[in-house]
């Protein structure tokens, strides 16, 4: 009996401070800037993710390249390999809305520069085409959240 009417106590203690604090407090609604600045977030980790998969193809082809003895697309391999490394990263922390997610984008759009230039250093390579393409948007979507 007295646990019964203790927890009817604390029910009425929670709803009585319910009213005065106002439940608004505890459950507020979604500001717009925060639903812009959560869809450029998963704009972000989509861009990310996409360019992770681009670089890793386009270190596979570079690799292959390599056993050919084109030894010149060693640079643009390393490139690719830090660059999915770093967008995976990306991907990851952008889609849960995290807190480095502007410290990491700067950090992405900067690997992504980087591998773009690598890989436009081949233009009449149709992989290294498409993945200094996707180094492109994805270091624009990244710089849109390190601002």
């Amino acid at each position: 009996m007295k646990n019964r009417l203790s927890g009817e106590i604390g029910a009425m203690v929670l709803a009585m401070a319910l009213t005065i604090v106002g439940v608004d407090v505890l459950v507020r609604p979604v500001q717009a800037t925060e639903m812009k600045s959560h869809t450029m977030m998963q704009e972000c980790a989509k861009a990310c993710s996409d360019c992770q998969r681009a670089c890793d193809h386009c270190s596979t082809h570079c690799a292959n390249l390599l056993t050919d003895g084109k030894k010149e697309h060693l640079a643009s391999l390393m490139h690719c390999q830090d660059c999915a490394t770093s967008c995976a990263a990306c991907a990851q922390i952008c889609a849960r809305g995290g807190p480095l997610a502007a410290v990491m984008a700067d950090c992405c759009a900067k690997c992504c520069d980087q591998c773009a230039k690598s890989c436009e250093a081949f233009p009449m390579d149709a992989h290294m085409k498409a993945c200094a393409e996707e180094c492109r948007k994805c270091e624009k979507s990244c710089k849109t959240i390190s601002k």
